[in-house]
């Protein structure tokens, strides 16, 4: 799940490569086997993109130039790719740095992550990891650089929302800095100025449609969240229809 402001933008076999890493080495060495399976609600979300994966992987290739922009400069031990999708923001961060862990809802989008990171030669350095945004099964203070892009808005109510925010504070090192972003009403498809509940359709190869919920955040609105949450905020900007906030532990 990794979807904001570009909506239709831009058969496997052998092992599972998607697990909870609690008895291996290299990255999945940081994820906590003990952690809570994913909500019911969480796990409707990853059963949306589990029926559209395959193709919605195909039109997300290239990272935004703000998760760039961001990631410049900043290297480290640990990297988290929440809400990863099919993986296109890990790759930067694996260039980055040791070890990237990618957390998905979606079984299908992870496996498509874990392809990908084979395919493009940083396969060893990540690990694709089933979990809920809002209860991670990370252990605390052991990420140094998070990427947290278009995957809030799909989270409901605004109190798995907020409690999301709270767990990339949790699992943030003190020095640690994160990238968040969200659909904003600022963004050319809307003309709302106050948050809003919506279902967005997307369109597989045949003309069949799967609908996906998102929140639409206005700038307030999501500087209240973040404000609501563990994180202390460190920039909030809107690009290219969506609210951003680099934001930092308290």
């Amino acid at each position: 799940m990794n979807d904001g402001d570009d909506p239709n933008g831009d058969g496997r076999g052998g092992d599972d490569p998607v697990g909870d890493g609690s008895d291996e080495d290299g990255p999945a060495g940081n994820v906590d086997g003990d952690g809570d399976e994913p909500t019911s609600t969480a796990r409707t979300v990853g059963e949306t993109y589990d029926r559209i994966a395959s193709h919605f992987a195909r039109t997300r290739e290239y990272p935004w130039p703000e998760v760039e922009s961001f990631l410049d400069g900043r290297s480290g031990g640990l990297g988290l790719d929440l809400g990863c999708g099919n993986g296109r923001h890990a790759k930067p961060l694996a260039a980055r740095m040791e070890d990237v862990v990618g957390v998905d809802v979606s079984r299908n989008l992870l496996r498509e992550a874990t392809d990908r990171a084979r395919e493009r030669g940083y396969g060893d350095s990540f690990a694709a990891v089933l979990g809920d945004a809002a209860a991670l099964p990370l252990r605390r203070d052991i990420v140094d650089v998070a990427v947290y892009v278009a995957a809030l808005h799909h989270l409901r109510p605004r109190e798995r929302r907020v409690a999301s925010l709270s767990e990339l504070a949790r699992v943030l090192t003190p020095d640690g800095r994160a990238l968040v972003s969200a659909w904003c009403t600022r963004s050319d498809r809307f003309d709302r100025t106050e948050g809003f509940d919506t279902e967005v359709d997307w369109t597989l190869p045949g003309g069949r449609t799967v609908p996906r919920f998102y929140h639409i955040y206005d700038p307030e609105e999501f500087r209240a969240d973040l404000d609501a949450s563990a994180l202390r905020t460190v920039e909030v900007f809107v690009s290219s229809g969506n609210c951003y906030a680099v934001v930092a532990a308290e």
